[in-house]
């Protein structure tokens, strides 16, 4: 065997270093991951493997990893830093106990380290999905992104607990948004409420009344941003802005009440058409370049409603907040006016999930009838999907947002299989999707209440149960709802119930109903006997729910014909509203595209020995031709 001269030796040197140890590049998306800015995350998608670069306040070992909870059980982890000048990286992963274990697939590849007097900086890369068990793919869906820290090196530390240097976040590691447009020097306007005091009390819907301050000239809204007060980051589960009736004038502008109240004003029931939701953990959202929220003109909202959930579960008192939104604009008009379409399931208490339930899914129906009236008469070549955000309360475990077209099932509009109640913004495509007169959308939520020992409702609490997606779109057509609401007479004859009756409402002098609606809403039971002159909530209550009726239950309610709720601005109705229609004939459970993993450490170690092979056969070429000068 012959041996290879010095200066080959000092070639393949070079390559491989190359291969472990290239030069920073740049990153696209950046977050700092805890409150004392130490500890900064970088990352960009590099064909099927996540580039990830991590700036910490340390000279010690740094954690980063991949948790479906979290927290620390069965996290996929790396673990890096450098020691003496040697840098080091090594995959990692956790048990359900929390045990960490060196991972004996290696997928982490470290591309470089560095140290000086305050930070370590680590560079590496992994494949988006691996063919180890060990390992978490990353998605579109939401990831739960731990990270920590230790003042010594993995070496001198060992397994050292890193104490209160540590965290968790979440973030959409595939779908972070869009790049940053500088918009510092547009103007912007504030929609923001004044010392609300939040009554101590679980859940609180406060709305206020604006009215636009640009008016009689065209301008297109580029970004808006969330002005959460501080301290109250958990306080405000989300926040959703109306369009109002253009006939009101400016006595509405004089006070905020409690939405869905039956003291609320008159004019808040003019507000029905969703223009902007912003829920809890979301960032600002930007328009993209060839679209915008108009504004300034008779046609677009004068008044808007703001509609803030205070979400309260520790019945906190003497909470005041000025919580709101901030909405950047220009004179520059762009080519498309955004809509927003509400979609998903109807909030009602015809919504309803047993107790007990590992997974129970819901589906609310956009029907085929009410795109193909509403596309149909508005526009015929279909609207472009931009963005869609995906909504649930606590018991949500996973959203998808499915798409049909002439009953062929396409790729999925939206999902987040890995969905956290406390993170929840709109989400961009990456293609635009055009939707059709005669498509079908099904808003399909995944719910677990294995903790729950009472029916879950649908409902405006947290503890209560909603299904919707909330698409952006252009250009702006008269659909601002395309929903469903489940029969519920068969979810009646379910648990047994024969015969129902609407009881007559007590009526006080003046003619306003005195009967708690609660008691009453939609009817009372008369037989059978053990649920006799019970309301629908108590009688599904009363129901003893096992898992096997449970499932058995969730069977039936998917099949069931649904109300259609297809509605346009101002109160009206498109002419299909209130029919009844039945859901399509979809496979259940949706199964999604297979995945091709790769093992990342295959790939390098091909990588190195194709470096060494190029190496070999240079010497060799150049040992036969001879020497050069």
């Amino acid at each position: 065997m012959r041996r290879l001269r010095p200066w080959a030796l000092v070639l393949c040197g070079m390559l491989c270093a190359a291969a472990v140890a290239e030069p920073a590049r740049s990153y696209p998306h950046s977050v700092m991951l805890d409150g004392a800015a130490a500890y900064r995350l970088l990352w960009g998608r590099r064909g099927s493997a996540l580039a990830i670069r991590l700036e910490v306040r340390t000279r010690g070992y740094v954690g980063f990893g991949l948790s479906a909870s979290g927290g620390m059980a069965s996290a996929d982890i790396v673990v890096g830093g450098v020691e003496r000048g040697q840098p080091y990286l090594q995959d990692y992963f956790t048990d359900e106990n929390r045990v960490l274990k060196k991972d004996p697939q290696q997928d982490y590849h470290l591309e470089y380290a560095m140290e000086n007097s305050t930070h370590t900086i680590l560079a590496f890369s992994r494949e988006l999905h691996t063919c180890d068990t060990n390992d978490k793919s990353i998605t579109e869906s939401t990831v739960r992104v731990i990270w920590a820290y230790h003042h010594k090196d993995m070496g001198e530390a060992g397994q050292n607990y890193h104490g209160s240097n540590r965290g968790t976040k979440s973030l959409r590691l595939l779908n972070p948004g869009k790049e940053e447009v500088s918009s510092a020097s547009l103007p912007y306007f504030d929609l923001t409420n004044k010392d609300v005091p939040v009554p101590d009390k679980d859940t609180t819907y406060w709305c206020q009344m604006f009215k636009i301050p640009v008016q009689h000239e065209k301008h297109h809204v580029t970004k808006i941003v969330p002005l959460i007060q501080k301290g109250h980051e958990n306080l405000v589960h989300h926040i959703l802005l109306y369009q109002c009736s253009s006939n009101l004038n400016d006595s509405v502008l004089d006070y905020g009440h409690e939405c869905y109240h039956p003291n609320m004003p008159d004019s808040f029931l003019t507000c029905e058409t969703v223009i902007f939701a912003w829920a809890i953990g979301g960032e600002g959202f930007t328009y993209p370049p060839h679209v915008g929220l108009s504004i300034g003109t008779a046609a677009d909202p004068q008044f808007v409603l703001m509609e803030v959930h205070y979400d309260n579960p520790s019945y906190t008192e003497g909470l005041i907040d000025n919580s709101g939104l901030r909405l950047i604009y220009t004179p520059v008009i762009r080519k498309y006016d955004a809509g927003v379409i509400e979609a998903g399931l109807w909030v009602s208490l015809f919504h309803n999930i047993p107790p007990g339930m590992p997974e129970f899914v819901s589906e609310g129906h956009c029907t085929l009838e009410c795109l193909e009236e509403a596309l149909g008469a508005e526009r015929p070549d279909g609207i472009h999907v931009f963005a869609v955000l995906l909504h649930a309360h606590l018991a949500g475990r996973a959203i998808r947002m499915r798409h049909f077209h002439e009953g062929k099932e396409q790729k999925l509009l939206a999902y987040d299989d890995e969905f956290d109640f406390n993170f929840q913004e709109f989400q961009y495509l990456n293609e635009e999707r055009i939707i059709l007169p005669g498509d079908n959308l099904i808003t399909e939520c995944h719910y677990s209440t294995v903790d729950r020992i009472r029916m879950t409702w649908g409902g405006l609490s947290t503890r209560n149960e909603m299904c919707l997606s909330y698409l952006l779109y252009y250009p702006r057509i008269n659909l601002t709802r395309c929903a469903s609401i489940p029969d519920i007479m068969e979810q009646l004859q379910f648990i047994g119930v024969k015969e129902i009756y609407r009881p007559v409402r007590q009526v006080n002098s003046l003619g306003i109903c005195v009967t708690p609606l609660f008691l009453t809403w939609p009817f009372i039971i008369k037989s059978p006997k053990q649920y006799k002159n019970l309301s629908f909530m108590d009688a599904m209550n009363k129901f003893k729910w096992s898992r096997s009726e449970g499932l058995s239950y969730n069977e039936l309610v998917l099949k069931l014909p649904v109300n259609v709720r297809c509605s346009k601005t101002d109160n009206a109705e498109w002419s299909i509203q209130g029919m009844t229609a039945l859901p399509p004939e979809i496979e259940r459970p949706y199964k999604p595209e297979p995945v091709i993993c790769s093992s990342s450490s295959c790939l390098h170690s091909s990588l190195f020995l194709t470096l060494l092979f190029v190496v070999q056969i240079t010497a060799s070429t150049i040992e036969n031709i001879g020497p050069f000068v």
